[in-house]
């Protein structure tokens, strides 16, 4: 079988997705990419790979004295000793320049519809060349991609492919969109912040899959290059964020109101973990923040846990379950509510806030039916808020900021 190397130097659509197919990218429980430690499909991959790692200036830092370097690009704020790395272990001092050790360095490509993102008002039934370097900025206990967002550079088997060649292989598959997804884009933001910026002159639009564990001057920047952006929100409280994600909420609801503030299309995803994010208050709770700071129109997903990682002493969250979370959510005044990792429910399709319409019709991850006509409600006429053409995204600009930094 053709390997992530070759797909990068003689690519086209068969090897991409006969790659994508053997190496497990699709699963129902979300985006799952090519895990390097899989024996499997370490035995098909041929050809030479990446040993050790490539060293890039990093952005968004201060230098400290004694060599030390403070890491501003996310709320950690690690304080790194000179040869000392971050706690996302993708980040480097050395001798008081701190560096990206994963600029480049994909370990994870696939061709995916936009809709496993999942983006279901962001060019539906597009594809996004969907690329992933090794490392995180948090450990989600109950992470889909651990076998590589939870380890090292050196750990991961990756290929070497800066911006220009993975703007052609995306241009050269006609995908409207490149996705930074399946690990956290944040650890790689230098490579996503220069590589968008090359797509978007070749007409082509960029959005990330992140945490939203970032600081709010680098996601402004980023968000200059990007054209769309998915957050997962991974529950409603410190508690949860502190024990199960090593991380904090406060920074990613900061982050949410950014994004808000600089106009960009964004969604949000909540996986649903049974007993632990899954109560009525914390979701009605959650609902209601969002329509008070973030707008009605923001589309809320309530995807499906299955058992994975350290979560695995846990059942599949019960359908029913998330047919209550979305309901709670459409009570709270979320016009546009999903229930995701449930093929065929109704909850995957899109209806018109206003007269309740069907207008896009999924089955998992294809389109069946789509009746949005230039942005609205063929019915009513009411405008459906997204992003429903190639001129549309690239257009975006961000807005001035209107709050103090």
């Amino acid at each position: 079988m053709d390997n992530l190397e070759n797909v990068f130097r003689h690519p086209n659509r068969r090897d991409l997705l006969k790659w994508g197919a053997a190496c497990g990218a699709v699963c129902v429980c979300g985006p799952r990419p090519c895990a390097a430690q899989d024996a499997a499909a370490k035995s098909e991959l041929e050809g030479p790979r990446l040993k050790g790692v490539i060293r890039h200036p990093a952005r968004h830092w201060e230098r400290l004295e004694g060599n030390k370097v403070k890491c501003v690009l996310c709320p950690r704020e690690c304080e790194v000793a000179d040869v000392e790395r971050g706690y996302c272990g993708v980040r480097e001092n050395q001798g008081g320049q701190y560096q990206t050790l994963v600029y480049g360095t994909l370990c994870s490509a696939n061709l995916d519809p936009i809709e496993k993102k999942p983006l279901f008002h962001y060019l539906p039934g597009t594809t996004a060349f969907s690329v992933a370097t090794a490392g995180c900025n948090i450990e989600c206990k109950f992470c889909q991609n651990w076998q590589i967002s939870q380890f090292r550079p050196e750990q991961v088997e990756s290929v070497d492919v800066p911006p220009g060649k993975l703007v052609a292989v995306c241009k050269a598959r006609s995908s409207p969109t490149i996705a930074y997804t399946y690990s956290e884009p944040v650890v790689f933001y230098e490579y996503v912040y220069d590589s968008a910026e090359q797509a978007r002159k070749a007409g082509i639009g960029s959005v990330i899959i992140s945490n939203g564990f970032i600081q709010e001057k680098p996601l402004r920047e980023l968000c200059t290059q990007l054209t769309g952006v998915k957050i997962d929100l991974k529950a409603f409280t410190e508690k949860f964020y502190s024990e199960q994600c090593a991380g904090r909420l406060a920074p990613v609801l900061k982050a949410l109101e950014v994004l808000k503030d600089t106009g960009i299309w964004f969604e949000l995803v909540i996986l649903i973990v049974p007993t632990l994010n899954d109560s009525p208050d914390e979701i009605k709770e959650m609902s209601r923040w969002v329509v008070r700071q973030l707008g009605p129109d923001v589309p809320m997903h309530f995807t499906r846990f299955h058992p994975t990682y350290r979560v695995t002493n846990l059942p599949p969250t019960p359908v029913s379950t998330l047919e209550r979370c979305r309901q709670v959510a459409l009570d709270a005044g979320v016009h546009y509510v999903y229930a995701g990792n449930v093929p065929m429910h109704k909850g995957e399709n899109t209806y018109c806030h206003k007269c309740q319409a069907e207008l896009i019709r999924r089955v998992g991850f294809r389109i069946a039916s789509n009746q949005v006509e230039d942005g609205k409600c063929p019915k009513c006429g009411t405008a459906i808020p997204g992003v429903w053409s190639q001129t549309q995204a690239l257009a975006f600009k961000p807005k001035q900021q209107t709050k103090p930094a």
